[in-house]
């Protein structure tokens, strides 16, 4: 068996043992390792797995990641995303589908300070599901807008996966950041554009609500969800103007975050505890992750499979556009099967010679990336967040009709994902901006 084909085996039974549930970063371990020690030696095994681990994870960049974890932890626990969702159903009252399209906004919002998908969708599920419901929403315009919104988390900066698509791609992180800010808000408002069409179209499937709005509690909305733009735009503010740097963003803004729960008077040394521990178990589970998918990525050039996908995609096409869309279609496929860090960490180790040679510009592709496994997470039959939503809501709603309501945003998503491929400006312009 030569190198390539001990390549070919250890992604399928990758993806076996990701099919069986076992947890990612053990399975990029494990199956790592046997590669490696097939492909050299056991010896040569033994030592990849005795220097990756701490190399990789002393890495000075990766310590954004539990910052950024923090600041998320402390904005929930703050309540400093408390009244997001009433706020947004005040200012666009006037919006047909106005309780939907304000749970569009409270998730871009959300997205901001905890940079998860899955958090958005659990907490807005608990809040914004059964108003809808109880305001005669169809059940699956409810859900799905849940469960698709909250993939703007993966998106809108600050977001975990940007920053782990980084730390693997040696792409810089800050300009990362700013190219996910345009397309998150292009996301958000498409969803926002779709879910008036449909209501336009089909009033019943959200019906008008009679509440009216005075001046004075619109400006008490936005009075109440000030400590959340404030912090987003001394986090992306401080990086966009080069006053700090992404790794140090997260301190900053957990920094933030308890300066304005003392303002507040919400801070306590318990509750900092409990972000503090809830921070650091997301922390381990991401750094066995990374640690896996490292092995992963040294198995992958031990193996010359990166260099052999290469050559076949190129054999096909080798129009940087008709690669996209080939990349796009094992993504999407992927995303039926796999959760989003996993397709991340299982695909990029294979296309990034392919990327080099074509020349694709890395922070266009990141954007890109992040878009396909957006698309993953509302897809059947895995979409984790349209699971998130159904556990949240217990046996409120069925899986299908969750599924059912989502379809209307992944097409919506599959849209955006094309006018970011068709024109490449939309992502990179801020990021250009930044550089000057």
């Amino acid at each position: 068996m030569d190198k390539v084909d001990i390549g070919l085996l250890s992604l399928v039974a990758t993806l076996v043992l990701l099919a069986l549930r076992l947890p990612i970063g053990i399975a990029l371990a494990l199956v790592s390792f046997v590669g490696i020690a097939a492909i050299t030696s056991v010896g040569a095994a033994w030592g990849i797995v005795s220097t990756i681990p701490y190399s990789f994870v002393a890495t000075w960049e990766f310590s954004a990641v539990p910052m950024f974890l923090l600041m998320g932890y402390l904005a929930a626990r703050t309540d400093m995303t408390g009244g997001l969702f009433q706020a947004m159903r005040i200012l666009l009252a006037r919006v047909p589908g106005s309780l939907a399209s304000a749970s569009v906004g409270a998730s871009a919002l959300f997205a901001a300070a905890s940079g998860s998908s899955l958090a958005t969708s659990a907490a807005l599920s608990k809040i914004a599901v059964p108003e809808m419901l109880r305001a005669g929403y169809d059940k699956g315009l409810a859900t799905g807008t849940i469960a698709a919104s909250g993939t703007l988390g993966s998106l809108i900066p600050p977001s975990i996966l940007l920053v782990i698509y980084g730390l693997f791609t040696s792409t810089p992180i800050g300009p990362l950041f700013m190219a996910g800010f345009i397309p998150g808000a292009l996301t958000a408002f498409a969803f926002v554009a779709m879910i008036m069409l449909r209501v336009w179209r089909n009033p019943s499937i959200a019906p008008k609500l009679q509440t009216q709005f005075t001046r004075a509690e619109k400006i008490s909305a936005l009075l109440d969800i000030w400590p959340l733009p404030t912090l987003i735009v001394g986090v992306l503010g401080g990086i966009f103007f080069g006053v700090i740097t992404p790794t140090e963003a997260g301190a900053v803004g957990t920094a933030l975050v308890i300066l304005i729960s003392i303002l507040r008077r919400q801070f306590s040394l318990k509750m900092l505890a409990q972000a503090a521990a809830d921070a650091a178990v997301a922390t381990s589970v991401m750094f066995v992750i990374a640690v896996g998918a490292s092995m992963f990525v040294r198995l992958m050039a031990f193996s010359q499979l990166p260099g052999f996908a290469a050559d076949v995609i190129l054999g096909i096409s080798d129009n940087p556009f008709v690669v996209i869309l080939l990349i796009s279609l094992i993504f999407v496929f992927l995303g039926m099967f796999v959760d989003a860090v996993g397709i991340m960490l299982l695909v990029l180790p294979v296309i990034m010679p392919l990327l080099d040679q074509l020349d694709i510009n890395m922070i266009w592709f990141g954007i890109i990336t992040i878009k396909l496994l957006e698309i993953g997470l509302i897809t059947p039959p895995v979409g984790l967040n349209v699971y998130v939503v159904r556990t949240a809501l217990g046996n409120l709603v069925s899986l299908p009709t969750i599924f059912r309501g989502a379809a209307w945003f992944m097409l919506t998503d599959l849209v955006v994902l094309l006018i970011l491929v068709a024109f490449p400006v939309i992502t990179l312009w801020l990021p250009g901006v930044m550089a000057h």
